[in-house]
């Protein structure tokens, strides 16, 4: 059983992607943690219901749309950190950064107390609830990000991983996940998922088109992956869950170069008459792509005589971008090719310099022309200085966020709006949250399709024709987020609702604990005991949720309370001072002292072992929380301190701008928030250094969310470069075909989008089904398109019926055994259950059993032939309901007309790992060469092709003393797989 339901990002406008996938055996997996820039909580209350029952959580991008909720389900959803959560390294590093920035820059992403929640909690203060709104959840702090980001478990790709059940989770029974580069973005990953029959490939935002920084998708075989087919492991899924955004979309003429010089044009159009472009970008995935770019093209065109873009200014803005940029400096090879030859290359560059003590800037992620800022106060400098001095060359500013709602890219809009000559260059369609209304790009890019107020060309050295779409003066509200103490009735409200959800919680962890810790994590001792011992501990479960209950029904108390006889045995450890309990007369758990005895975890090769635990004192993340000074610390580690170098002093302190800039940090790192801006490499300190932001009295109580509304006058120009790095109309229509799925379930994507690619979908893969002919003619494949909340269902097509074997057909089963799988071919002959009956009274009395067998199955041919059904493989019984009929074998008369013996069939999956294994094991020389080949003897090549077929070729050199090495070879491919023949 495989079922699906979109929690959020099924035919929507919003770019928040969350699905639940439902397995045989209630195993659950929810894929992503999207959220929008509305931060609405009433998204996360069917993904809030759904946790008690999660198996574990996938994450495949680093980006808003896909984890952004996840660090307000670990503070507010409680039992949430206790589910396993996968992802790459790169989405988990990025992810953080990425989460830090959001919760650092806007109040409104710790989001409010549902209106609901708090009339539910204070009912009895109907006048209080009515003045109370927008109360500001508790937001998690930084070193609370990173503790929530350390609990997800890295994978690598093309790594097959059996993950561990959450302590409340069925047993998984084998699941198997695996990742795949996606594209997109670094770490991006396509998820294989293999549970018993069902394969399926969850695919969102993918990319198949490589890229400066990304390579391309893993369908074909990931980077510069040529193959005509899809690789084995991703083709023929049951089922196949793909994203629709961006299905309308067509392909640019010239791929990417032709996208790269459209962008650097724009740039340079602008920037000739002393404009500012400004090119708002998320700060974790994508800012990569376009950070690299620019930096590259800023280098190149440095060494040109008539260079454009060298007298211009070129800002990277964002509060934890020196962060990103250290984790991609890290993060190499999970980049395209190119960049990690371009690195080998530097490398190689810098070894030949012999004692250069400052660190060379050259690198893939090493500024030279890119200036990071990280504070509001050189914000406020960088806009003064471009509002009050007329200078001839103009700036380009990668600002985050994309939405434009929160960062950077917000204050400097509202600075650049007046001035005709500025432009703001979008690089991907913004989403919509409908409730909260359009965000600030949504609304430029309105604007950018309307053009109600002209369009301005301009035409390139090539020949292209750029398009400035004019704004016109249009009214643009802005909308601030800010919080307010909380005073009065409010107040009240806020801590009753708080004494409540405390207390709640509370409860719910301590009958939590005591049944989940004994499902998974723990020694289970209770199962041993007695049928009225668990009638008894039933009965003290039932006592546990009615004290629950009591405690619902007290919420309105300000003071709830539970009493001693309600804790039981827990008192011991939730009460202080009690340090005695009266165990007499006593069953179950209420016998012994309650502390859970963890069991210790194995997988295949031993007891379970947490690498982060053996860490040396320089190796541990402690820099995640992305302290001062954490990359200079790192790169002096082993070095010699000079004398006025104080080991420790200075942690805390500001970054002075009378140092040298050879300090050896990264380009970025350090400062308040880890961006020591003041000593960038290549960066002497200028006024922007010097600009400290204004102390501001943050209120540190609980607090509520105010929005100020401010309306600015909008007279810049808009363009757009599609950025997006997304698949197209055309890879959809040319790699769906060939993965060939069973199923195909469309989402992540507008309305629009996904019914106009279901309809391709199903002309494509139609015509493919039935044999090439005419599209839409004999369709057989199922692609569906659910909305928000629709439930698919989705198993693998098998037709199954229950039957019951006879004795005398299990006698002459032959089982083989394939990687702990047992396996067996039958032939045989069906009976109604009347007849399997009356057969099975004929048939007794025989003595020798070989005889027994034919002689009773002779008789019963002659007493049934009007009830019995004979096929072999595959029968269908018209039996009444709930008779279950009888399999048994086929009579000696019957065989002699029906082809009763199926053919041999091999069963299995031949690793060449595991044969190169095998031969070294046997005394051969067995080695891998180019392309997948294993070379055995220097006699024998075996190749595994696309399709899984196994190749073996032999030049016939005979070895002195022994057999023929193909004839071993061959033995011990027949020895990893099953020959199973007919029964």
């Amino acid at each position: 059983m495989f079922t699906f339901c979109s929690l959020q990002g099924a035919q929507s406008e919003s770019l928040a992607s969350q699905s639940l996938l439902e397995l045989d055996g209630g195993v659950k997996v929810l894929v992503d943690l999207g959220w929008d820039e509305s931060f609405d909580v009433a998204k996360l209350e069917e993904l809030e219901k759904q946790v008690p029952t999660l198996s574990l959580i996938l994450l495949t991008h680093a980006t808003a749309s896909h984890l952004a909720a996840y660090a307000h389900c670990c503070k507010n959803i409680p039992l949430f950190t206790r589910i396993p959560v996968y992802a790459t390294r790169p989405v988990i590093d990025l992810g953080r950064t990425l989460t830090q920035d959001l919760y650092s820059s806007t109040p409104a992403a710790a989001t409010t107390i549902p209106p609901s929640a708090l009339s539910a909690s204070v009912y009895a203060y109907a006048q209080t609830t009515a003045a109370a709104h927008n109360l500001l959840l508790q937001s998690p702090n930084t070193e609370e990000i990173a503790r929530y980001f350390s609990l997800i478990q890295p994978l690598k790709y093309s790594q097959p991983h059996q993950p561990l059940p959450s302590p409340f989770s069925p047993p998984l029974n084998g699941l198997t996940i695996t990742a795949y580069n996606s594209g997109h973005t670094l770490g991006g990953t396509i998820w294989h998922i293999q549970h018993g029959l069902e394969s399926i490939v969850y695919a969102v935002d993918w990319n198949q088109a490589r890229e400066n920084v990304f390579a391309g998708a893993a369908w074909l075989g990931g980077a510069g992956g040529g193959g005509a087919q899809v690789i084995e492991q991703l083709r023929k899924p049951t089922a196949l869950i793909c994203s629709s955004r961006g299905a309308e979309r067509n392909a640019q003429a010239g791929g990417r170069t032709k996208r790269d010089e459209q962008l650097l044009e724009t740039i340079k159009a602008a920037v000739v008459k002393g404009g500012t472009v400004l090119i708002p970008v998320d700060s974790s995935a994508r800012v990569l792509e376009l950070a690299y770019l620019l930096e590259h093209a800023w280098r190149t065109d440095s060494t040109s005589v008539n260079g454009v873009l060298k007298a211009a200014k070129l800002y990277l803005a964002g509060r934890n971008m020196a962060s990103t940029m250290r984790y991609a400096r890290s993060m190499l090879e999970w980049m395209d090719d190119s960049i990690v030859q371009e690195f080998e290359a530097f490398a190689e560059g810098q070894k030949k310099t012999n004692g250069a003590s400052d660190r060379k800037v050259g690198g893939p992620f090493d500024f030279r022309f890119m200036r990071l800022l990280d504070r509001k106060a050189q914000i406020a400098k960088l806009l003064s200085t471009v509002v009050h001095h007329d200078e001839s060359h103009g700036r380009v500013i990668l600002a985050s966020d994309t939405s434009m709602d929160w960062g950077f890219s917000k204050d400097l809009l509202r600075g650049l709006a007046s001035d005709p000559n500025n432009v703001v260059v979008l690089t991907d369609k913004p989403g919509l949250a409908q409730e909260s209304g359009p965000s600030i790009a949504r609304t430029l890019w309105s604007l950018w399709k309307e053009r109600k107020d002209g369009v301005a060309t301009e035409q390139t050295t090539t020949g292209d024709v750029i398009e400035y779409v004019n704004t016109g003066g249009y009214d643009l509200e802005i909308r601030d987020a800010k919080r307010e103490p909380l005073e009065g009735e409010e107040l009240t409200a806020y801590q009753q609702w708080l004494a409540t959800q405390r207390q709640l919680q509370a409860t719910q962890q301590t009958v939590g604990a005591d049944g989940m810790e004994a499902s998974a994590d723990v020694v289970d001792d209770v199962s041993s005991e007695s049928s009225s011992d668990s009638e008894d501990e039933d009965g003290q479960q039932q006592g546990k949720a009615l004290n629950v209950s009591a405690a619902l029904g007290q919420a309105g108390r300000k003071n709830v309370v539970l009493k001693d006889e309600d804790l039981g045995i827990s008192i011991l450890i939730k009460k202080k001072g009690v340090y005695d309990f009266d165990s007499r007369g006593k069953r179950g758990r209420e016998r012994s002292f309650p502390i859970a005895v963890r069991r210790k975890r194995n997988d295949d090769f031993g007891e379970l072992i947490r690498p982060e635990d053996y860490l040396r004192a320089e190796e541990k993340e402690d820099d995640a929380v992305d302290g001062p000074n954490a990359a200079a610390d790192d790169e002096n580690l082993g070095k010699k301190r000079k004398w006025d170098d104080v080991q420790g002093a200075g942690a805390n302190k500001k970054p002075q701008l009378g140092r040298g800039v050879a300090g050896g940090a990264f380009a970025g790192d350090g400062g308040e928030d880890g961006n020591m801006t003041g000593m960038q490499d290549g960066f002497e300190p200028d006024e922007l250094d010097a600009a400290e932001d204004v102390q501001t009295d943050e209120p540190d109580g609980p607090c509520k969310l105010i929005y100020t509304t401010e309306t600015v006058a909008v007279n810049l120009r808009i363009a757009y470069v599609d950025f997006a790095g997304l698949h197209d109309k055309r890879s959809l229509n040319m790699l769906i075909p060939l993965i060939q799925p069973r199923k195909l379930i469309l989402t992540a994507g507008t309305r629009e989008e996904t019914l106009a690619l279901a309809q391709d979908c199903r002309a494509i893969l139609g015509a493919d089904a039935a044999g090439g002919g005419e599209k839409g003619a004999g369709s057989s494949a199922d692609v569906y398109t659910p909305e928000i909340g629709a439930i698919v269902d989705a198993s693998v097509d098998t037709s199954a019926w229950v039957v019951k074997l006879a004795d005398s057909l299990v006698k002459k089963l032959k089982w083989q055994n394939v990687r702990g799988l047992g396996i067996v071919t039958v032939s045989g002959q069906l009976f109604a259950a009347a007849a399997a009956a009356a057969a099975a009274a004929a048939g007794s009395g025989t003595t020798n059993e070989d005889a027994e067998d034919e002689d009773a199955a002779n008789k019963r041919q002659k007493t049934s032939d009007s009830l019995a059904l004979t096929t072999t493989h595959s029968a269908v019984v018209a039996a009444a309901p709930g008779v279950m009929p009888t399999l048994d074998v086929v009579t000696a008369s019957l065989a002699a007309v029906a082809r009763t013996a199926a053919p041999p069939l091999h069963v299995g999956d031949l690793r060449l790992a595991d044969l190169r294994r095998a031969m070294q094991g046997a005394g051969h020389a067995a080695e891998f060469r180019g392309e997948g080949m294993l070379v055995v003897d220097g006699a024998v090549v075996v190749r595994k092709t696309a399709e899984g077929q196994v190749e073996v070729e032999s030049v016939g050199l005979p070895v002195a003393g022994r057999r023929s090495t193909l004839h071993e070879v061959k033995r011990a491919i027949y020895d990893n797989l099953a020959v199973v023949a007919g029964a």
